[in-house]
Parts: C-alpha cells; sequence; structure tokens
C-alpha cells in the first residue's frame, strides 16, 4: 500500500511539473519499473568509475540502478528541477545531486566528478530538442566518457532513434541500437544504445 501510495505522488509532481514547464519534463509519469529495470541492465558492472544519470526526476531509474548493485557514490544525477532534487536526496543518501542544465553538460559537472565516467543514462525528453541541442549533448557526454564510454536513452518514439543519426557530426561517428519494444512500460518505449564508432564493439543486446 505504502509503494503504492508513493507511485501516485510521484505521478503528481510529474503532472504538476510537466503543466508549469513540458519541453523540460517531457512526461506526465515517472518511467515504470520494466523501463527503469532495462536501462539499468546495459551498465557494463565490470567497469569502475561514476554513472551519470541525466533528468532522474523521482528516480524510478536511479532506483533500478541502485538495486543492480552500483553503489551509491558511483552516481551522479543531474536534475534541473529543484523539487526533484530535494526529493532524490532524501531518498537517495549517498548519491550525488547537481541541479543544474543537462544540455550544458560539461559545465554543469565541471568540477564536480572524481574520474572519468564510464556510462550516461539519460531519460530526457530528447524529442521535444532541437536537434543541435541533441547532438551538442551527445558530444559533451563523450568527451567527458572518453571513447570507451555508453550513453544509454529511453525514447517513447518506437521507429527511429532519439539521436539524430542522420546528423552531419554524428554518422559515422557513432552508432547506436534501439531494443525491443518494452511492452510494459505505459506508454511502450525503447531503449537506446550509443558508442563512439570503432569502441567497445557493437553497443549491447
Amino acid at each position: 500500500m505504502q509503494q503504492k501510495k508513493s507511485s501516485l505522488a510521484d505521478s503528481a509532481r510529474f503532472i504538476r511539473q510537466w503543466v508549469e514547464n513540458p519541453r523540460l519534463i517531457g512526461a506526465v509519469s515517472p518511467s515504470g519499473p520494466a523501463l527503469a529495470k532495462a536501462m539499468a541492465s546495459y551498465v557494463d558492472l565490470k567497469k569502475e568509475g561514476p554513472i551519470i544519470e541525466l533528468g532522474p526526476g523521482t528516480g524510478p531509474v536511479t532506483q533500478a540502478l541502485l538495486a543492480r548493485g552500483i553503489a551509491p557514490e558511483r552516481l551522479v544525477l543531474v536534475e534541473y528541477e529543484q523539487g526533484f532534487c530535494h526529493l532524490l536526496a532524501e531518498r537517495y543518501p549517498g548519491v550525488q545531486i547537481v541541479q543544474g542544465d543537462a544540455y550544458s553538460l560539461k559545465n554543469t559537472l565541471q568540477n564536480k566528478l572524481s574520474a572519468q565516467p564510464i556510462t550516461v543514462v539519460s531519460s530526457l525528453p530528447l524529442l521535444v530538442r532541437p536537434e543541435r541541442d541533441r547532438v551538442e549533448l551527445l558530444h559533451q557526454a563523450f568527451e567527458l566518457m572518453g571513447p570507451d564510454g555508453l550513453f544509454i536513452q529511453f525514447t517513447y518514439g518506437l521507429t527511429k532513434s532519439p539521436m539524430p543519426m542522420h546528423a552531419h557530426s554524428i554518422t559515422g561517428a557513432y552508432v547506436g541500437k534501439g531494443s525491443a519494444p518494452i511492452l510494459l512500460n505505459i506508454p511502450p518505449a525503447r531503449v537506446w544504445r550509443y558508442r563512439k564508432a570503432g569502441h567497445g564493439g557493437r553497443p549491447a543486446s
């Protein structure tokens, strides 16, 4: 019963934030458990280093990452909304929370990382942003991670990559692979993984 109440409260928070600024939130409810678990499953547990989560909101993906066995001190959450930052701090002690703009990722995380991150896990609503913003986000993420990094992104768009793989500065530089539709999520979603071309092989199946 307590978990159901918490879920309803989180949905109410999302709806309120979405009404106030739909371009920042991009959804009227948090990611479901099946989607969050799928996103967390692509993080390579053998690699050491920080894991950056973008747009954690109320923390469903954070919870899935922790449940997978990732230590709290390895997680760096970048969240724009102050209210969500306070909520995340209460729910996930030991996790580093940075309030700031994920689309200016290098500036937001300047002097905030103890080591080179290995993975970026993003719940940002990419499709509401201009193509140039999405391209720049991917470039900045890999500047931080290095060529062997992995960028994980979910999308409600089931037919194409949320990153514009046709863009001039992306074509040939990155490879991306989408999961099968996650039908248990409402609405159904897919998880995309992006790597630098020629590094780390194909994104994991």
